[in-house]
């Protein structure tokens, strides 16, 4: 096999640290401009200056994992070689202005690439690909932590059956289903015979059969509006459950259905002793430290959303709509949160619900997911068509890439809620714009 020659941007290791070591039997390039981009942002407050340090020290630890230097290139087992590549000039000007690190880069692919080198450009940046790709270089994007989103189980599965099995389920609370497709771990399905009878359960995989779901009382005020809205629902209510993804677009009502669970088991089951609710800040473009006022005010307007939902469920309650807010957030069992700020947390016997979830990248959802503690469980809630984040898509975002990972784990259950119950409105502009 001819070995390649892969020029990595700085976005690629901010992705993923590791991803130097993902390149076996090939030599890898990094321009010396991606290490001066990596030494600006290690200071930088969250995952993106964790991520530059761990990077600068894994390329000073490389030279004692392998032979050779940095300069000449560093050989490790399995045939990679890393190389820290200075600015080339190549034997032809570079047919783009050197004045932005991006250029720079792609400078230095293209200088590989007139040396004779077989060479592809790696990059997160849809932009820098395409200019990459316009003056004819083979340009790819970072594809080892990315899952095919049209691929994943909806969590939903239709069964036709027939009638004698949906009585025998009612009848007995169970059915076993030998003739059914292979179900994963917690997903539901909604049997239904010719004789137009149905029943939705879900999958026991230790017992291999259907059982029903939990009789759950309105929570909060708010009840089940479609099929997919009473799975999610039952997910979120059973413990034994410990991360739960809900998928779906605005008005859906997956941070509803999170945050009306979450008041039930803290306030009404004490089975957590506090809610945290936590967002991912991508859309700024900079960390909240930057807006004025203390961490609780700036976060008050990052939260918006999720005190519209509070104020909504507090008004759908039956008491007094102001008297049980206010109950609510003096007893300090509601905490909100910034993403940025879980980092080194332990959170033990919480309910964590994440909004937003799919402008976070993979390592982001495996730190928030490793400060669970003993008795926590995690929501993620988002919608991976609708991504913030200028380096992620619907294929390599946190939350599809947890989906996929966490496929019949007996701890995991999903759901794809496909339509918008907001309003009339909300659901036609869903449909139509």
């Amino acid at each position: 096999m001819n070995r390649k020659t892969f020029v990595l941007d700085t976005n690629v290791l901010l992705h993923d640290p590791q991803s130097i070591f993902k390149f076996q039997d090939n030599l890898l390039v990094i321009p010396v401009t991606v290490l001066e981009e990596l030494d600006t942002m290690k200071r930088v407050p969250g995952d993106l200056g964790k991520n530059s340090r761990e990077i600068i020290r894994i390329l000073d630890g490389l030279k004692d994992k392998g032979t050779g230097t940095l300069h000449t290139g560093v050989k490790l087992e399995g045939g990679l070689e890393v190389r820290i590549s200075p600015e080339i000039k190549p034997q032809h000007p570079l047919p783009l202005p050197l004045d932005t690190k991006d250029n720079r880069i792609i400078l230095t692919a293209w200088a590989l690439k007139e040396a004779g080198e077989k060479v592809i450009y790696v990059s997160k940046d849809i932009a820098a690909r395409v200019k990459a790709e316009s003056i004819g270089l083979e340009a790819e994007d970072y594809e080892n932590l990315k899952v095919n989103y049209q691929s994943l189980s909806k969590g939903l599965l239709k069964v036709e059956t027939e009638k004698r099995d949906i009585d025998l389920f009612y009848k007995d609370g169970y059915v076993s289903l030998p003739n059914a497709p292979n179900f994963k771990a917690n997903e539901y399905c909604l049997l239904t015979s010719p004789e137009n009878s149905s029943a939705v359960g879900k999958y026991n995989s230790k017992l291999k059969q259907i059982d029903p779901l939990l009789k759950t009382p309105p929570l909060w005020g708010i009840k089940p509006k479609n099929i997919e809205q009473r799975c999610a629902i039952d997910l979120l209510m059973r413990d034994d459950i410990k991360l739960v993804a809900l998928i779906g677009q605005a008005g859906t009502g997956k941070t509803l259905m999170a945050l009306a669970a979450g008041l039930r088991k803290v306030f009404d089951e004490s089975v957590y002793s506090r809610i945290l609710v936590s967002r991912p800040i991508v859309p700024l473009g900079r960390d909240i430290g930057y807006l004025p006022g203390s961490k609780e005010e700036k976060l008050y307007h990052w939260m918006q959303p999720i005190y519209d939902n509070l104020e909504f469920l507090c008004d759908s309650s039956g008491n007094e709509p102001s008297e049980t807010l206010k109950w609510v957030m003096e007893s300090k069992k509601l905490e909100m949160e910034a993403v940025t700020y879980i980092r080194g947390r332990s959170l033990p016997k919480m309910f964590i619900i994440v909004d937003e979830a799919q402008n976070l990248t993979p390592h982001e959802v495996k730190t928030i997911i490793s400060r669970a503690g003993d008795g926590t469980k995690v929501v993620l809630a988002g919608d991976p068509t609708q991504i913030d984040n200028p380096y992620l898509d619907k294929d390599s975002n946190g939350l599809s890439y947890t989906i996929f990972r966490f496929a019949n784990q007996p701890i995991f259950g999903h759901m794809f809620l496909d339509k918008t119950e907001r309003s009339e409105l909300a659901a036609l502009a869903a449909d139509i714009l």
